[in-house]
């Protein structure tokens, strides 16, 4: 048992260091949690999917994506344009991920296809990479705009006429325009969403000539129904008109849910007969685990009676549109890697000699995992700009490498394995020391600039202690299977 306990607290050790660092400092910064939690959950709105994005490079042995900065570009590209022709609100915001998309894919391809011709060092040349397309950016945005395309707009441009303006105010465009999509229109969404899903999955089997299930697709096709039925009832309706969701009704709403979904199951366990789900057996209902779920959903329940989280709770305003797009890209992650193109680049990842084997085309799954990772970074950067609600043209997007990355690590990540799981935490622990580590060194030192100086040494200083962990590994691993396969010999020969 000490030894298990001491194996996990070595695996997550970086976790538990920066779970210290934090509460430390939200201590020292003498802030209250009605001050520290509203702004944090705004930073896990903003920041999010551009930390998901970089998981699936990570699976495909690409390790770390520096070139993420790329796919920002080509967010900060389009939604400049779009701006120009004045487009608006949720419409606006939708033609400029339209417009972002082919730009990143495009991008993501010529990443890749570079990254191929440097296995083994994808890392340090997405670095470089960055700061190369850097100089290109700026060539663009202070030159091409303006001085080779004409551009028309004194509110865009600077006064010669060339070149764009440092800032760029979204008030009028598409500040906020995801994050202001009423519930009622996410429903609605939804439901037209899953019967073209069933649709289509009927379609497919039918051309297929498989068995369709007709009874389950109904069961769900009537679910739906009912679902968006509830939408047309007076209360229900007016509380899915808001944009945002008090996180005290999210909580109430999640153990809600939770009560609803093992009753389900306890009944559908009951009617089947406790004979044919027994602990053990895959997908199997165990009342014991029921009960637990049931009795923590009560405690969190109970907790917010308590009067200091009540105020929390209801102090913090979530943007639901948001919180759905990172939910649904947590959901891609986990869907795509169950895919045939997930295992290839699952596989590539853990060993690119055992996928040529296997006749994985290499070079091919690599260039199409760093597309994935360059469209998702400027969707990413999308959902940041019009929550931020100003473009800093030529400042918003250079550090999205190093912050994304470094609050990936801090989640517990590392250059081989990352997970949704550890992305969400990442992105907690990393805001929590952004919002109170300024504070903190006001009220230690005085000044609050030398929190911002630990700011920046937070995201460079995980980044370089990754990199020498992973270069260390590196070293160490050939040696203990040198040891292993002398051990092996040993072993052979004595039994010989």
């Amino acid at each position: 048992m000490n030894k298990k306990i001491s194996d996990l607290l070595f695996k997550n050790k970086v976790v538990i260091l920066f779970v210290f660092l934090g509460v430390g400092a939200t201590i020292a910064s003498k802030q209250p949690l009605t001050f520290v939690i509203p702004e944090l959950f705004t930073r896990i709105a903003r920041n999010s999917f551009i930390v998901l994005s970089l998981i699936i490079p990570v699976i495909a042995g690409m390790g770390l994506n520096f070139g993420i900065v790329i796919g920002a570009m080509a967010a900060q590209i389009a939604i400049f344009l779009t701006t120009y022709w004045g487009l608006t609100g949720i419409g606006g915001f939708l033609a400029t991920v339209a417009l972002a998309t082919p730009f990143s894919v495009f991008f993501g391809f010529l990443v890749g296809k570079l990254f191929n011709h440097m296995k083994g060092n994808e890392m340090i040349g997405g670095l470089v990479l960055g700061y190369f397309a850097e100089g290109i950016y700026q060539l663009v945005f202070l030159f091409i705009f303006g001085g080779v395309i004409k551009l028309d707009n004194p509110t865009l441009m600077i006064p010669t006429g060339i070149g764009v303006k440092n800032t760029i105010d979204l008030k009028d465009t598409v500040k906020y325009a995801l994050d202001t999509v009423p519930m009622l229109t996410i429903v609605e969404i939804g439901f037209y969403l899953v019967l073209l899903w069933l649709v289509g999955s009927v379609a497919f089997q039918l051309v297929k000539k498989q068995t369709v299930n007709w009874k389950a697709t109904g069961i769900k096709a009537a679910a739906a129904v009912v679902v968006y039925g509830l939408t047309f009832i007076g209360p229900v309706e007016r509380f899915l008109a808001a944009d945002r969701l008090l996180l005290l009704s999210s909580v109430e709403l999640a153990c809600l849910v939770t009560v609803l979904w093992q009753g389900f199951h306890f009944v559908k366990w009951k009617i089947k007969g406790s004979h044919q789900a027994v602990e053990g057996e895959p997908g199997g209902f165990i009342p014991q685990k029921a009960i637990a779920y049931v009795l923590l959903a009560g405690v969190v329940y109970g907790l917010t009676y308590v009067p200091a989280l009540y105020k929390v709770l209801i102090a913090v305003k979530l943007p639901v549109m948001t919180y759905v797009c990172i939910g649904a890209l947590c959901a891609f992650n986990n869907i795509l890697m169950r895919t045939r193109l997930g295992q290839n680049m699952r596989t590539v990842g853990q060993s690119r000699t055992v996928a040529n084997a296997a006749g994985i085309n290499v070079d091919k799954t690599r260039i199409i995992a760093m597309i994935f990772s360059t469209v998702l970074a400027s969707w990413g950067q999308l959902i940041f700009l019009q929550n931020v609600g100003t473009l800093s043209t030529y400042g918003a997007h250079t550090q999205v490498g190093q912050f994304a990355i470094a609050a990936l690590l801090v989640g517990g990540a590392s250059v081989q394995n990352a997970t949704n799981k550890q992305a969400l935490l990442g992105v907690v622990l990393f805001h929590t020391l952004f919002i109170v580590s300024p504070l903190a060194g006001k009220e230690l030192f005085g000044d609050p600039v030398i929190g911002e100086y630990f700011r920046v040494f937070v995201s460079y200083g995980v980044i370089a202690m990754a990199l020498a962990m992973h270069a260390w590994k590196k070293v160490v691993s050939p040696r203990m299977g040198s040891i292993g396969s002398a051990g092996a010999v040993a072993s052979a020969s004595k039994a010989g």
